[in-house]
């Protein structure tokens, strides 16, 4: 019987694909410079000179969306890794031993999820200070208790099978127990929690860099520029629309990647 294609992975590995391609190139190339003012050339409409056309200061906006993108994707995939990383060696602890560990662990886990992500976020950038690094850090520490309960969840139910207690009976280490044996049958769920968590991450990061406490000038963020162009839609809607559009289709390829993801494993 013919296999029916997976829609949903085809497109999102697509669209990621190219979208991966155009943030690569644009941490070693853009067409413009993206700091350089052109107070001649500012407000310019799309055009094949400036495909995305001009902002209120000249620059080429297709070279900073490139450049925007790529710093909100490497945002996004470094908390994406601390959350996990940190979320994955929790949520094993917890899942597998129990107990008093796993009472203390989740607690934390609750307290951190009981504040708002951003205002939490506020608070620690406003003490450690606004940089990419202290975001990143703020961030990631958000991220943990989701991944978290994730791995916990599955390392509850993977415990007692009877391949780990032969594992268990043969002497077989803890921590080749947790990641050799544990692990690999949490990916399915991982997986998709991973894609979501680095949409979140995006959406976190533009929304804190609209607010104005995420990456800072001159330096391009998706958020820092749809909050410079909110006050050009009229003038300039194509400044809103470029960012905009960006922001939704990188979204959009990783969730789509994500259902696909979660329909094959279902299979």
């Amino acid at each position: 019987m013919r296999k029916k294609k997976n829609g949903y992975l085809i497109t999102g590995g697509i669209l990621s694909a190219l979208l991966t391609v155009v943030i690569v190139t644009g941490f070693f190339w853009t067409p413009y410079s993206t700091t350089a003012m052109n107070a001649k050339e500012k407000m310019q409409p799309p055009s094949p000179a400036h495909l995305f056309g001009t902002d209120n200061f000249g620059r080429d906006l297709f070279s900073r969306v490139m450049q925007g993108a790529g710093t909100s994707f490497l945002i996004a995939f470094l908390v994406v890794l601390i959350g996990c990383s940190a979320g994955i060696l929790t949520g094993a602890l917890c899942g597998y031993f129990g107990g008093t560990a796993d009472l203390i662990l989740m607690r934390i886990c609750d307290t951190i999820t009981a504040f708002p992500a951003i205002l939490l976020a506020l608070v620690i950038i406003s003490i450690a200070g606004s940089n990419e690094a202290n975001i990143i850090l703020a961030l990631g520490i958000l991220f943990i208790p989701s991944f978290a309960r994730v791995v916990r969840t599955q390392y509850a139910g993977i415990r007692d099978l009877n391949y780990i207690k032969s594992a268990r009976l043969m002497g077989v280490r803890v921590p080749r127990i947790l990641y050799a044996h544990i692990l690999p049958n949490t990916l399915p769920v991982l997986v998709p929690a991973m894609t979501i968590g680095f949409n979140n991450a995006v959406l976190a990061e533009a929304g804190m860099s609209f607010l104005g406490i995420g990456i800072q000038p001159p330096q391009a963020s998706l958020g820092s520029m749809l909050r410079d162009s909110q006050n050009y839609l009229t003038q300039a809607p194509w400044y809103a629309l470029s960012t905009g559009f960006t922001m939704v289709l990188m979204i959009l390829a990783f969730s789509l990647l994500s259902e696909g993801i979660q329909q094959r494993s279902s299979k």
